[in-house]
């Protein structure tokens, strides 16, 4: 009897202390395994592009988050369906502020985009320092180079995020550029 106890109390204590893992990526990825298994090939199909529509909003979140506060006596206004008409173009994750100053009178954006199509073809023209000294001028913000070219300052970090900053002049959005921690940038979807 005093065996059977120590059994199910463990039992019960293991449950209440066990992590709540239940998030929307693991409910679909289960409903995904639950459709497969019972050979529903279409509901499997559609519960993991709602675990990758959920991946790619808490990638896209992460991205935002390495985006710059704005300076003093700027707004930030974050661009809420950036990622909206990636799955026509190839899917992927990414993020876009507008910086405007207190009288309106300038305003440019960031922004990122992870994992996209765009992004590889970007990777010639930006994975390069030397081709990017002949399009315009480079310029370092710690390790990483960026073009600066025509009103905007573009990198490739880490072969897979393309940043932008557009819209302004390099003396008005390189300041805001040099806030951002591009080594976080590369790796902004791992712990």
């Amino acid at each position: 009897m005093m065996l059977r106890l120590s059994i199910c109390s463990a039992a019960l204590l293991s449950c209440l202390t066990a992590p709540v893992l239940a998030d929307e990526v693991s409910d679909a990825l289960q409903a995904a395994q639950t459709a497969y298994s019972a050979g529903d090939m279409g509901k499997a199909s559609e519960q993991i592009t709602m675990a990758v529509q959920a991946i790619s909003a808490q990638q896209s979140a992460r991205l935002t988050a390495l985006l710059p506060p704005a300076p003093d006596g700027w707004t930030r206004e974050d661009t809420a369906d950036f990622t909206k008409s990636f799955g026509m173009i190839g899917g992927g994750s990414g993020a876009e502020a507008t910086y405007s100053s207190a009288d309106g009178a300038t305003s440019f954006k960031l922004s990122f985009v992870a994992d996209n199509p765009m992004v590889g073809s970007m990777g010639a023209m930006l994975g390069n320092a030397q081709m990017m000294a002949m399009m315009g001028k480079v310029v370092k913000v710690g390790n990483q180079a960026l073009l600066s070219q025509d009103g905007s300052i573009s990198a490739l970090v880490n072969s897979r995020v393309l940043f932008q900053a557009q819209g302004g002049t390099e003396e008005q959005m390189l300041p805001l550029v040099q806030k951002i921690d591009f080594a976080k940038v590369g790796v902004f979807d791992t712990k």
